[in-house]
């Protein structure tokens, strides 16, 4: 066959539908006898539930029912992951409210329109308990309990086993405390539902990443065994970790529908959206440990992970791949790391593109420049200093994790020479020293991440009679190009051309298992289990093509033309010729499959920041940000630099302008795009994406994850830009975001000392270091 489609720029092939408005998402489904579902939110962040009025709603024109938790159920809901099994949520409040936005009641009508008006007629009485929001406070010996069982608002921990000093043969030690803040996923499409109840079971239309974790939660919620229950994911606009599995609102739907016998859909709005998907949210105390030259001798991190209310399992991400990924792409002798998931009187708290990785490396990566500044070591140099050589991988960390493959210095290399950061600089110095009041900052940062993290995927080929090609994969695509990538591969196993080739995913009738999508793992487990099924799929097709040219199979060879015998020039098998033997002598012709993966995959980076700050008003202007991702081999460039571009922009948007910010009643203050800043089109700047291409052996095509990479190295850069442009000024470090006010504020009062002593809390539970994190998975 010719040359390999793979590693060439194709155009997706499955955003036609969307650019022509033909996109089917579940909001678009409706049909004769479907009934609207509008939920009754609390307005208190805490509060006793004394009691609910139902009365009036329930006589309003067209509705049809009006639940609370007595109606659908008080016991605790299976969730994408439980961290605290004392702190259950069921599908409404249950005795208390704990946040702004907490689900007290579910209004069923005809149209949504009567259930929104007839959800303004429930009357819920409510007394006030005191609120907490901030974790620092949430630890108090007498702060208000989100569950007075738990006895605390620690809802998971993770204790170091060996609490040594790693810091005791450090010549000098570097501490910052600093905020990760809590951020809104703002996908374009919120949650959404459409629930049709059937005689022993249920089919679901659902906005989800994970259709089969999806039917297996619903199937538990309203009782019935999951092979009785059908969950499709149609169009999904968005996700980006806030759509893992179903949700408890989801379940109230599910149950609802249950109990009506009839079709029930439930769409959110973007007031709910804003408070229903919430990622990061952590403070960490970083403490790193170095010789005088820059060498790092040891790191201590002690972190908390907001939870949110009920245990949110966001909270856990500090436990878990927040410490995973602590030591980032340096050679981190020692490690100590402690970590608190709170819980307080906000928004259950999930994730978001990164989940808990983009934490640890803002972590590593901010200490790093502050020791850079403190030693008087160019940040390019103390990273130089201290990345892992390309000759040590495999490498275990003190974590236990062991990267597969990296040359590091080398993205660090790419990065610096296309930022140019010696011009950078001299520009830098002249603008100083003009006393000009915009000034230039360059901000560097090197980063490694998880992704894939193992495990098994479902992959199938069949070839219709046609000669035409249909794939499947258990992963569930939302903007990732699955159909564009995985078409690929087949393509260039089976020499079947893109446009004969169709695929299929997220509907659990006719994809028998499925891990979804999340982690970065689409390519290097639903890629690699397809190019499996591809493979198996040519071997059964060489073996019926040698069975018609009367040939041995060894002899028989797959070109551009078809089947035919190796030396024998002329006779040729094509595929439709093959395909209709096939469905007419054997069956038909095609392979289902699972691939295993055993291990995670390591992508890696550098990131050059480039900014402006306007020292009279504290205004921070992105002006060129350069991204030099490497995450294997590359299936499709184009693909790879679309998730470069997006995880990049919302790494800069996350250091500059995002922010999910509570007062102290509890109540969101950035609850809207009024007030949230999010980025427009005029506020992004076009990010100058490049790779270095070191293949994995952890899979056959040598692929890993790219689809969060970007998010984690923009963030330290931009914030590291910041501070480079200020640091003449006596700044050390500015706490996410950069907003005008925050910078403005360290301008004016710059701070020597950027460190405070963690709570109490960690110093009680040193001495239950031999626990583990107290979370069960779903």
């Amino acid at each position: 066959m010719p040359g390999s489609i793979l590693g060439t720029e194709v155009r997706r092939v499955e955003d036609q539908e969307l650019l022509l408005g033909q996109g089917t998402f579940v909001d678009n489904l409706d049909s004769e006898g479907v009934a609207h579902a509008v939920f009754v939110r609390s307005p208190l962040a805490h509060g006793r539930i004394l009691g609910i009025d139902t009365s009036e709603a329930t006589a309003a024109e067209g509705v049809l029912a009006v639940y609370t938790a007595d109606d659908l159920g008080r016991g605790a809901l299976p969730s994408f992951a439980t961290i605290n099994e004392k702190a259950p949520r069921a599908a409404l409040a249950v005795d208390k409210v704990r946040y702004v936005g907490d689900p007290v009641a579910l209004v069923v009508a005809e149209t949504r329109a009567q259930a929104v008006d007839a959800a303004e007629l429930v009357d819920v009485d409510f007394d006030d308990l005191p609120v907490v929001t901030d974790m620092e406070e949430a630890l108090a010996e007498d702060a208000p309990l989100q569950f007075e069982a738990v006895g605390s608002n620690i809802g998971t921990f993770r204790a170091a086993k060996n609490p040594e000093d790693v810091l005791d043969d450090a010549e000098h030690v570097t501490r910052v405390r600093m905020v990760n803040q809590r951020v809104a996923v703002a996908p374009i499409e919120g949650n959404a539902i459409l629930v049709r109840p059937t005689d022993d079971g249920m089919e679901v239309w659902l906005s989800t990443q994970h259709p089969h974790m999806a039917k297996d939660l619903l199937a538990k919620a309203v009782e019935v065994d999951a092979e009785h229950v059908r969950v499709v994911a149609p169009h999904v606009g968005g996700a980006f970790g806030g759509k893992a599995g179903s949700s408890t609102d989801h379940a109230a739907i599910a149950i609802a529908a249950r109990k009506l016998g009839r079709p029930v859909k439930w769409t959110e709005t973007r007031s709910e959206a804003m408070l229903s998907m919430h990622g990061r949210g952590q403070v960490q105390y970083v403490e790193l440990g170095l010789r005088d030259d820059g060498t790092i001798t040891g790191l201590r991190m002690r972190v908390l992970g907001e939870c949110g209310a009920y245990a949110g399992f966001g909270g856990a991400l500090a436990v878990g791949p927040t410490y995973i990924m602590a030591p980032g792409p340096y050679a981190v002798p020692r490690l100590r790391f402690d970590a608190i998931g709170v819980m307080t009187n906000t928004a259950p708290v999930g994730a978001f593109r990164g989940a808990g990785r983009p934490e640890a490396a803002a972590a590593i990566d901010r200490a790093l420049d502050v020791a850079a500044l403190e030693l008087g070591i160019l940040p390019e140099e103390i990273r130089r200093k201290n990345l892992i050589p390309k000759d040590a991988f495999p490498y275990t960390t003190p974590t236990g994790q062991t990267y597969d493959v990296g040359d590091y210095e080398l993205a660090l290399q790419e990065a610096l020479r296309v930022a140019d950061v010696d011009a950078l600089r001299a520009e830098q110095r002249r603008r100083i020293d003009a006393g000009e009041t915009t000034l230039l900052g360059i901000g560097i940062s090197t980063y490694v991440e998880i992704t894939g993290f193992g495990g098994s995927e479902f992959g199938s080929v069949r070839i219709a009679a046609d000669g035409s090609a249909v794939v499947m994969a258990g992963t569930s695509a939302h903007g990732q190009g699955h159909a564009t990538s995985f078409s690929m591969i087949v393509a260039d196993t089976l020499g079947i051309p893109l446009e004969r080739i169709s695929y299929r995913q997220s509907d659990t009738a006719s994809i028998r298992s499925g891990g979804g999508t999340g982690g970065s793992r689409s390519l290097q487990l639903g890629g690699n289990a397809v190019s499996k099924a591809a493979g198996e799929t040519r071997e059964q097709a060489r073996a019926m093509a040698a069975r018609m040219l009367e040939a041995a199979v060894e002899d028989v060879v797959l070109d551009e033309d078809g089947f035919g015998v190796a030396g024998v020039p002329g006779n040729r098998i094509a595929w439709p010729e093959l395909a209709a033997y096939a469905h007419e002598h054997e069956g038909g012709l095609g392979v289902d499959t699972d691939y295993t993966q055993d291990g995670a995959t390591f992508p890696f980076g550098a990131h050059v920041s480039v900014v402006e700050v306007d020292t009279d008003t504290g205004q921070v202007r992105p002006l060129r940000h350069v991204l030099v991702d490497d995450c294997g081999r590359i299936v499709n460039p184009l693909i790879v630099a679309g998730q470069q571009h997006g995880g990049g922009l919302q790494g800069i948007s996350q250091a500059l302008w995002e922010e999910m910010v509570y007062d102290e009643q509890g109540t969101p203050i950035t609850s809207s795009f009024a007030d949230y800043s999010i980025p427009t089109a005029a506020d992004g700047i076009m990010l100058e994406a490049s790779n270095t291409e070191t293949p994995t052996p952890v899979n056959p095509i040598g692929a890993k994850g790219i689809g969060e990479s970007a998010s984690i190295g923009s963030t330290p850069a931009v914030q590291n830009a910041v501070v480079d442009a200020l640091k003449h000024l006596g700044v050390k470090h500015i706490d996410l975001p950069c907003t005008p006010e925050r910078v403005w504020r360290e301008i004016r009062h710059p701070r020597s000392d950027v460190w405070r002593e963690p709570p109490g809390a960690f110093d009680r539970l040193a001495t239950q270091g031999d626990e583990e994190p107290e979370m069960v998975e779903a």
